[in-house]
């Protein structure tokens, strides 16, 4: 620094005391400023209170000299002092050098940097709001500083703003979101644990309504779950746990559908607390904002199904996915099958994309207790009622569903009890929107005659019920059933040749190449047809199936369909394809009067969940038993 050069109105005893390396002379400096600035203020010289802060600014705080910076920080803090309440005209010019000071390689420096900021920041009080966002963005810096004095220091300037904020009702919580939502994301154990520090302070405010806000920073703060440091995923557990009370208080002032897909992110991690906690937000957000959700249904099945196969190692996830699962089953009414024409919601919402929520759509997991759930169900949750919100569409993406119960129901790695939630929901679609679930029929119908070959006798129930309800729907009636699907199954329908003598009984004449009931008949629709060419088909080739499964399909399947089995008379025993036949043909083996069965189960599920009444198809387990004998 220049020693000729003319710092007035500061005296040279005073700029040579500023510039010396010893602290005890630097602070009778400052004590000199400060009886020359309480002389302008009183003589209401504003040009040399600038004059003076200006100086020590630039040719001090901002000087290549350390001892000079040192120097000019407790001289701007003499400065404030010496203004008291007028200081926040002068905030800005106060501030600034001080937080260029919070970057300098100099501990001891950014030590006393904290120190001129806290002293500035304790005369202007609430003043210093306007400034809110430089001060945090420098504390929060400063709250990851390597020097325990550093540290120490920027904590009691910390909990001086914290107090300030707290007091004051001016608070611009606006223009403080973006700065918070970039901080969020930080890495640092400490800087981590200074921004839960602060939501937790806003959160406890009246005044200030974080919770509008949430979306922004929930991605984050569900980051922040994971860390290391149980301190810290403690305290971010509590800042959560209060949000979450608070939607439930206030649930008509929640975004829902703005933080849907944040959820099922983190309901798919591996990290077990934070899944646990996302499950139970969805949990909350199903049974708060009811169907604002389906719109989100793909992503959340892709989270919640392979969770429902969990082992007693996350028995809580499980739990509560379960809930989940069933929840969300709930909100699918028949009002869906309706054409596409949106449907109000309870609450007004972006409107959604369906495909953000059909996250990625793998998940493997095996073993565990059953978490699946009844389809049959009523569809009455509890939502809340927003007061004077505009209702928004709401539209089940079935597209998106149906693709993820497709990818879970084809992988076989997937859990058993997963599995069996699949078909459960494969089986409540159909039963609530048959109509549309008829466009997915062809591409679902290979992946259930599949299934069929399952190690699980409940799986193959299931999918009996799911396949007996699709042959029985009235939305499946058609006057040609149509190609058939998959590689092994697109087979004509005089491709599957029973051999004779029983072929006659079994099958009707050459002219029609069908079973006795074709698919005009009012009691089944084509894929009934479908259903019995590609059972028997898939017995023919698979040998296997037929000898370990057959028997269990055979038998389950008019139970499947809703039928009691009525005794059928004595015909003989059915002979082997290869066995000498008879001139005569099996005496009415199968007549062409009515099946004698009695359609109950799929028709009353029906008239209870409003679908339309049909007759039912007929599955009759002797028809099923000859025609794979025959074979």
């Amino acid at each position: 620094m220049n020693p000729e050069k003319d710092f007035a109105p500061l005296t040279p005893n005073i700029v040579r005391a500023l510039n010396d390396k010893l602290y005890e002379k630097r602070k009778v400096a400052a004590l000199e400023i400060e009886k020359l600035v309480r002389e302008f203020v009183a003589q209401n010289n504003t040009v040399q209170i600038k004059h003076v802060i200006q100086t020590l600014s630039q040719e001090f705080a901002l000087s290549q000299h350390p001892h000079s910076r040192k120097g000019g920080l407790i001289g701007l803090a003499a400065c404030s002092i010496a203004l008291g309440k007028d200081s926040g005209l002068y905030l800005k010019e106060l501030i600034e050098p001080v937080l260029t000071c919070f970057n300098d390689a100099d501990s001891r420096l950014r030590y006393y940097a904290c120190e001129a900021l806290y002293n500035i920041v304790k005369v202007a009080r609430g003043a210093v709001l306007p400034h809110f966002n430089v001060l945090f963005d420098g504390l929060s810096k400063l709250a990851a500083d390597p020097d325990p004095n550093v540290k120490s220091g920027s904590e009691l300037l910390d909990r001086l703003l914290k107090d300030i904020v707290t007091e004051s009702n001016k608070f611009d919580l606006v223009g403080f979101i973006p700065l918070l939502r970039e901080r969020i994301y930080s890495n640092n154990q400490y800087a981590r644990q200074f921004i839960i520090s602060w939501i937790l302070v806003l959160e406890s405010v009246p005044d200030i309504n974080l919770l509008d806000y949430l979306p922004e920073i929930l991605d984050g703060l569900f980051q922040i779950l994971g860390d290391n440091g149980k301190e810290i995923r403690k305290m971010c557990e509590v800042v959560l746990g209060e949000f979450l009370k608070e939607i439930k208080k206030n649930p008509s002032s929640v975004k829902f559908a703005e933080m849907a897909n944040i959820l099922v992110i983190h309901c798919q991690t591996t990290d077990d607390l934070i899944q646990l906690t996302a499950m139970c937000w969805m949990r909350e957000f199903i049974q708060l904002a009811g169907r604002v959700m389906l719109p989100y249904s793909s992503g959340i099945l892709t989270a919640v199904l392979p969770c429902l196969a969990y082992d007693d190692r996350k028995k809580s996830i499980k739990e509560v996915a379960n809930v989940c699962n069933q929840s969300l089953m709930k909100l699918v009414t028949p009002e869906d099958d309706e054409p596409d024409e949106p449907k109000p919601a309870v609450q007004k919402q972006a409107e959604p994309n369906p495909d953000d929520s059909l996250a990625k759509q793998e998940g493997t997991a095996s073993g565990g207790p059953d978490g699946s759930c009844d389809s049959t169900f009523s569809s009455g949750i509890g939502v809340f009622t927003p007061a004077g919100t505009e209702r928004a569409p709401v539209t089940l993406h079935l597209d998106g569903i149906v693709q993820v119960l497709n990818c879970h129901l084809s992988d076989m790695a997937i859990g058993m009890m997963t599995r069996i939630a699949v078909l459960k929901w494969l089986y409540h679609l159909y039963i609530k929107t048959p109509r549309k679930m008829f466009r997915h029929t062809d591409s679902l119908f290979p992946i259930l005659l599949q299934t069929l070959s399952d190690e699980s006798d409940e799986v193959i129930l299931k999918d009996l019920e799911v396949l007996a309800e699709i042959a029985s729907s009235p939305a499946g009636q058609m006057d040609d059933p149509g190609p058939l699907d998959g590689p092994d199954l697109r087979v004509s329908h005089s491709e599957l040749q029973v051999p004779t003598p029983g072929r006659a009984g079994l099958l009707k004449t050459p002219g029609t190449k069908g079973l006795e009931c074709s698919p005009s008949t009012p009691t089944m629709n084509s894929y009934f047809y479908k259903f019995m060419i590609n059972l028997l088909k898939r017995f023919s080739s698979e040998r296997k199936l037929l000898e370990v499964r057959g028997g269990f399909i055979i038998r389950s399947a008019p139970a499947a369909a809703g039928c009691e089995e009525q005794p059928v008379p004595d015909q003989g025993p059915v002979r082997p394809a290869h066995a000498a036949a008879p001139e005569q043909r099996l005496p009415a083996a199968l007549p062409p009067a009515p099946v004698r069965a009695q359609p109950r189960a799929a028709a009353d599920r029906r008239r209870s969940e409003g679908s339309p009444q049909v007759t039912e198809s007929r599955l009759p387990e002797h028809r099923l038993r000859r025609a794979a004998a025959a074979l």
